[in-house]
């Protein structure tokens, strides 16, 4: 019995803490300040400055080709105002009607979607009873509190924690480098694909009494921000607080570089079995 309750304890050393987790992959970053922004980067990342973000459950992977084809099945390529929700005439798509329906390329299934406008992302999330994350909280699942230039930590970037450095179009699954994870466990953060946000674009630093900034979709506040980094970045790009943005007409249309994943700030804690 002391046997088995030294290796039950060893075994729970090694693995850690689990992390929280619903049941359909989606990860809580819990709430606190971290430091956001930096020094030694392009004037829009600076200064590094301290923001508080509540609780916030982000989805583990970027939304796939598959996930965004059975979403078009149900509501359409545009919205109800016109706007397009997926580049379907670009030569970059991966998901193409056949035989009346929308279907994700072959080999393509598991990729994150492309092509994908900002208003295509907005109206998925809501169809999932979600919503795109704000720039602070992305960047607080991908660096936690420790001022880490990457999600996996300090480490230089390679080919097995992200996809970088890549031809055009080159993308990959994003659940295949696990240990390229941010500190909450939300995976695919640099690399990959960019990835849009609900925020506007707005000088730091942040403060929390007057809110974080959100784009309305109007071109009435400017440009919406994009986070993350490209297959096809340089390795000299990565960073988790590099911020690029578009007005509304690079909203409307989708990029073969930008994908998207989903956020709530719903409780979810009843469906996450390793919760504490």
């Amino acid at each position: 019995m002391r046997r088995a309750t030294l290796l039950f304890c060893l075994l729970a050393l090694t693995l850690g803490p689990r992390l929280p987790v619903a049941a359909d992959g989606i990860m809580l970053v819990q709430a606190g300040s971290f430091w956001m922004g930096r020094d030694d980067g392009a004037p829009e990342e600076a200064p590094l400055h301290r923001v508080f973000v509540a609780d916030v459950w982000i989805e583990r992977h970027k939304v796939t080709n598959a996930e965004f084809a059975a979403f078009l099945n149900a509501h359409g390529r545009t919205t109800p105002a016109g706007d397009r929700r997926y580049d379907w005439d670009d030569d970059d798509a991966r998901i193409h009607q056949r035989g009346g329906r929308w279907l994700p390329d072959a080999g393509f299934e598991q990729h994150p979607a492309v092509e994908v406008s900002w208003f295509g992302a907005r109206d998925f999330c809501a169809w999932r009873g979600r919503r795109l994350p704000t720039e602070a909280e992305w960047e607080k699942a991908a660096r936690g509190d420790d001022r880490r230039p990457y999600p996996w930590g300090a480490a230089p970037p390679a080919p097995h924690l992200a996809v970088f450095g890549r031809p055009y179009n080159a993308t990959e699954r994003g659940d295949a480098r696990p240990a390229g994870a941010g500190p909450s466990g939300v995976e695919d953060l640099l690399g990959n694909l960019r990835e849009w946000t609900a925020s506007a674009l707005r000088a730091y630093p942040y403060h929390v009494d007057t809110g974080f900034p959100a784009w309305d979709g109007r071109g009435a506040q400017g440009r919406t921000v994009v986070r993350g980094a490209s297959h096809d970045d340089a390795v000299a790009t990565l960073h988790v607080a590099t911020r690029r943005s578009y007005d509304r007409r690079g909203a409307a249309a989708g990029h073969h570089f930008v994908g998207f994943r989903c956020a709530t700030s719903e409780d979810l804690g009843e469906m996450a079995p390793g919760r504490r």
